[in-house]
């Protein structure tokens, strides 16, 4: 099979050749040089450079068409170009996901309404171009892209009142917004509901939910995108809750392939905050493999191929995983130096432990990549309440300092 591959996400992150025959299937591999650059020598590839200046889709298409290439499928495991697949796949007529499929799992707008529709709770919301319509929700309300991921220009409002004034006086935060004629149709509103944020993480084949996991946040992805540590500890999940996650899967139509589902644990249960037809970030493949056996991307690539697998009849009980990540973006600086985390550092605990020394520079982006940010790691033990506690330790005692140079 001819099989077009974009690739953005780092190569360790995926392991493309654990999932796809590379001999047996003739792949192409599409992005900037930059990203191309972390593809495997030993592999059995093609490489297609795009410029990585104007909209993906636009210039793949432009290449596929100027070297007269042709495909039987385009594959993107990255969230930030699933639309640009469907968009190559319609405009050469290749089979996958269509545009409209895809917008299911990637505008926040549609798929709440499409999930509320199905009679699954939702926040309250809006399309920031509504203005008019904004009810008086009481409380604080949050405003996000429909389409954004990690919490980047995520912003948590006292009252619809103090939203409607920044938006006037152009002090929002969000830069999109605080500029003249900002677009509001790429941004909604919705009501901020109290409670614990969790995920579900799965393989869902032909409609059908094979594999999933629930974890609980440590803190939250605003608050890591706002310069806070984030950390993540698997739980236990009811099978009421397996049921409520086929609902909302099956309303957005996320029949095949990995999901990433996020909900709000309200006292009056979940509450749906967004899905995703795309594995976890952080270290979310890596605590799902150390409690399955399930390496996440290579079975989602094997199901986007439609090649059989083998699913465990129940993960590993015995002992929960989580990860922990600490943001080095915020701190506009080059350098950072870490103290407080020495008796951490050998805690039985510790899984995995990666550290920024103090001449590897900081990211001056949102990233979940361990081996970008300053602190990050996989734990690991027999009780998510011990993990959390942990965490919650290891975010009270670690200082990160930042420096202008490096020392």
């Amino acid at each position: 099979m001819k099989i077009l591959i974009l690739h953005r996400i780092p190569y360790h992150k995926i392991d493309y050749h654990r999932g796809i025959d590379h001999n047996l299937h003739e792949i192409t591999y599409v992005g900037t040089e930059k990203a191309l650059s972390n593809i495997p020598e030993f592999l059995n590839c093609k490489k297609l450079i795009r410029p990585g200046v104007t909209k993906t889709a636009d210039e793949v298409i432009e290449l596929i068409e100027q070297q007269q290439l042709q495909f039987e499928q385009v594959i993107s495991l990255s969230e930030y170009e699933l639309l640009d697949a469907a968009k190559i796949r319609e405009h050469f007529g290749i089979p996958g996901s269509t545009l409209a499929q895809v917008e299911k799992v990637r505008n926040k707008v549609i798929m709440k309404a499409i999930v509320g529709a199905a009679g699954i709770r939702v926040p309250e919301f809006l399309p920031l171009s509504q203005l008019e319509q904004l009810p008086k929700w009481e409380g604080q309300v949050v405003v996000k892209p429909v389409d954004g991921a990690s919490s980047e220009n995520v912003k948590v409002f006292a009252s619809i009142h103090s939203l409607l004034l920044a938006l006037q006086l152009q002090n929002t935060g969000i830069d999109l917004l605080d500029r003249d004629n900002p677009d509001l149709a790429q941004f909604e509103v919705e009501e901020f509901i109290q409670g614990a944020i969790v995920h579900f993480d799965g393989l869902v084949q032909n409609g059908e939910v094979k594999v999933v996991l629930g974890s609980q946040y440590v803190g939250d992805c605003l608050g890591y995108a706002n310069g806070q540590p984030l950390g993540s500890v698997q739980i236990d999940i009811s099978d009421e809750d397996k049921v409520w996650i086929g609902r909302v899967l099956s309303a957005v139509e996320l029949n095949n392939g990995s999901f990433h589902l996020e909900a709000i644990a309200n006292k009056k249960g979940l509450v749906f905050l967004e899905v995703a037809n795309r594995v976890g970030g952080a270290d979310v493949v890596d605590t799902f493999n150390l409690a399955t056996n399930i390496h996440l991307p290579s079975a989602e690539l094997k199901i986007w191929l439609g090649e059989e697998l083998e699913f465990p009849e129940t993960t590993n009980r015995a002992n929960k995983f989580g990860w922990y990540v600490f943001p080095g973006h915020h701190y506009q600086a080059d350098y950072c130096r870490i103290s407080g985390h020495e008796r951490f550092r050998n805690h039985p605990y510790i899984v995995r432990w990666n550290q920024l020394s103090t001449e590897q520079k900081l990211p001056q982006h949102i990233t979940y990549q361990a081996i970008e940010i300053p602190l990050a790691g996989v734990i690991g033990s027999d009780s998510s309440e011990s993990l959390q506690s942990f965490l919650q330790e290891l975010f009270a005692q670690v200082n990160i300092e930042p420096i202008k140079s490096s020392v």
